[in-house]
């Protein structure tokens, strides 16, 4: 019997004439997904994506792969036979004997793409479904909150068979949106943020501020294993770390306590916006979500911004702790972010920051530093570091 897997394009269905590139983008990241599980053919037919393994393959694998690939709604293993109503149902009754076996009730579902094919799709929901429900009486009938849906998808090449579809990641494929530079900390929030950009097509640059030996390799170490965890949903990523040391110890010597914070951040957003115009990235993302500390109200957020001429995009804005924290449990990071290494933002906290600072006087007491000397030693000495 042979075994495929079947991917469900998403919302790409609604494109237009760009449709086809966006597919293109898809077809080549289930191609990167499954690539380290064996040789497999992967096609587009009728928004409909088919991995076709070629000899010895790790279906296994490569089925958890595409789990994570951007762009699939949904995806499900099936079986291939021939376009035959007597191999459609011996292959239903081979394939699913086990779920069936299990389940208390289930339905047959039929999708005639084939529009040649002799019967209705009715006819082969029926004709199937009668008989497997002759070979497995303890699994009952029940068309409208069935326990087990078997799919019948009867395709130009063949017909498919397969039970309830696995929920796939969604969002759009990889690069589809641009290039984006991420503001990656060690904490919980940005990583999430992170995924959730990419999660709608953009290709990400995360930027680290280090600040060695305040913040220890270990803590480095920590972020570009949150990193490797995301880009196992992001693709190739470079990890740009930015030396930040000298610019954390030139604030908290000449700059108010209480404005440290805000002017730390605006050196980070400047920085990350040299990036991003280097790059031809069209946004900054970060992890902030409103109200959460003091360099996130409403005041901060806009000196921050100030201190950038790309767009910022903070994707957490209105989410609470709780939800955040299920989304990077969900996504695979949260245990690392937990682990109690300091990034270089807890290590220069202020013990009373302004909530709610003015711009003026934010850059009045920054005025004192060099800016343009600061930031350009910096960006020098930023080291790259692939994650695969």
């Amino acid at each position: 019997m042979k075994e495929i897997i079947l991917l469900k394009q998403g919302e790409m269905i609604l494109k237009g004439l760009n449709r086809r590139s966006f597919e293109v983008r898809l077809e080549n990241g289930v191609k990167r997904a499954v690539k380290p599980y064996g040789e497999f053919t992967v096609r587009s037919v009728q928004s409909v994506i088919y991995v076709l393994p070629q000899g010895e393959c790790d279906i296994d694998g490569a089925f958890a792969a595409c789990e994570n690939v951007f762009g699939i709604v949904s995806l499900s293993r099936c079986a291939e036979c021939e376009k035959d109503i007597g191999a459609i149902y011996e292959t239903a009754k081979a394939y699913l004997g086990a779920e069936l076996t299990s389940a208390k009730s289930f339905k047959v579902e039929t999708k005639r793409a084939d529009k040649r094919f002799p019967m209705s799709s009715i006819a082969v929901s029926q004709e199937v479904g009668g008989n497997l429900n002759e070979d497995f009486p303890a699994c009952a009938v029940d068309v409208h909150n069935p326990q087990l849906t078997i799919t019948v998808e009867i395709r130009e090449d063949a017909a498919y068979i397969h039970g309830n579809p696995v929920r796939g990641a969604g969002g759009l494929p990889p690069g589809s949106a641009g290039r984006v530079v991420s503001l990656l900390s060690g904490g919980i929030d940005s990583p999430v943020s992170t995924y959730l950009t990419a999660r709608r097509g953009a290709a990400i640059i995360p930027v680290h501020f280090f600040s060695k030996p305040y913040t220890s390799e270990m803590a480095k170490q920590k972020v570009l294993d949150i990193a490797k965890i995301l880009a196992k949903y992001c693709g190739k990523m470079v990890v740009e770390v930015v030396p930040f040391t000298h610019i954390q110890e030139e604030i908290a010597k000449q700059c108010p306590e209480e404005y440290g914070t805000i002017i730390t951040r605006r050196f980070m957003m400047a920085i990350a916006d040299k990036i991003a115009l280097d790059n031809r990235c069209g946004a900054l993302i970060t992890g902030e979500n409103l109200g959460q500390v003091a360099s996130q109200t409403l005041a901060s957020l806009a000196c921050t911004d100030d201190a950038a001429e790309t767009l910022v995009l903070r994707p957490l804005i209105a989410m609470d702790k709780r939800e955040i924290t299920e989304w990077a449990v969900k996504i695979g990071t949260y245990d690392t972010s937990i682990l109690p290494f300091e990034d270089c933002c807890t290590v220069f906290t202020p013990r009373r920051p302004s909530t709610k600072p003015r711009l003026d006087k934010i850059k009045l007491a920054e005025s004192v530093l060099d800016w343009d000397a600061l930031i350009d030693e910096a960006i020098a000495g930023i080291e790259h570091i692939t994650i695969s």
